[in-house]
């Protein structure tokens, strides 16, 4: 597979060019080593199909999420008013994010502040692309008639309404989409959002993530499909702590495309 390089903003207008969709790659995504494999997948997929793009680099900063969800208004608005005169400085239209928080912030949030621009999940994206036929995926790939389950993240599902495009790209797949009883607009949080991932958990009788592996051990799947980092992280280490880790695989959505369309590297 050949290597890539991914532009960033400066670098683009300093050749007097824009790009179709930025791709804003969040915190998670910059800095924990199992999301930057979701990262690389998202760039593998844009680059194939020969979307024009580029990233912030190091003038992309936090969105200001858990600083408002852990109820620090004041830096969210520092977070957000930095964040929004580098977009508006670049004339940015349109956002292609991996992280359901990024999305749902500067999709709600951002707007009120200055900040206005099409904002779009990863799943919806890879939704398009496959509709529109811009991208394909494998005959023989390995997710074919594989059973998985879909955890719905809270700031995609309950936060925005959108649980039709991650499913579409999981049938795409042509695998068998088994739902967990609690899924949808009935879907239970992974247990990282609202800033939780950054503290200690109270006291309880089981920890979240936990609660939720017991929901996709009910349906049998083979693979748990993600479209979060926190989530992936959560539900990684729920199915490690059920012990599963042989039998489940725990995948963002667009590592399985990915795969799938045989755009990874050997």
């Amino acid at each position: 597979m050949n290597t890539f390089k991914v532009p960033t903003m400066a670098e683009m207008t300093a050749e007097g060019k824009a790009p179709d969709v930025l791709f804003w790659v969040g915190c998670a995504g910059s800095f924990d080593d199992r999301a930057k494999s979701i990262t690389k997948a998202i760039a593998r997929i844009l680059h194939h199909t020969e979307i024009s793009f580029a990233v912030l680099g190091a003038e992309e900063s936090c969105t200001g999420d858990p600083a408002k969800r852990a109820g620090n208004e004041f830096l969210f608005q520092m977070q957000a008013a930095a964040n929004i005169s580098v977009l508006n400085g670049y004339g940015i239209k349109k956002i292609v994010t991996g992280c359901p928080h990024c999305f749902n912030i500067m999709k709600n949030e951002y707007p009120e502040l200055g900040g206005k621009y099409e904002v779009m999940h990863h799943s919806q994206f890879i939704a398009t692309l496959i509709a529109d036929g811009k991208l394909t995926l494998a005959d023989d790939h390995p997710f074919k008639g594989k059973r998985i389950t879909f955890h719905d993240p809270c700031y995609l599902g309950r936060g925005n309404g959108e649980y039709d495009a991650p499913r579409s790209v999981i049938e795409a797949l042509d695998a068998e989409l088994v739902e967990m009883k609690r899924c949808k607009s009935k879907g239970l949080c992974c247990g990282a959002g609202g800033a939780q991932m950054f503290k200690e958990a109270e006291k309880g009788n089981k920890e979240i993530n936990d609660e939720r592996t017991e929901d996709v051990l009910e349906t049998k799947a083979s693979v748990v499909a993600t479209g979060c980092p926190f989530c992936n992280t959560m539900m990684t280490d729920g199915v490690k702590s059920a012990e599963k880790s042989n039998t489940i695989d725990v995948k963002d959505i667009a590592e399985m495309i990915a795969q799938a369309a045989n755009i990874l590297p050997e």
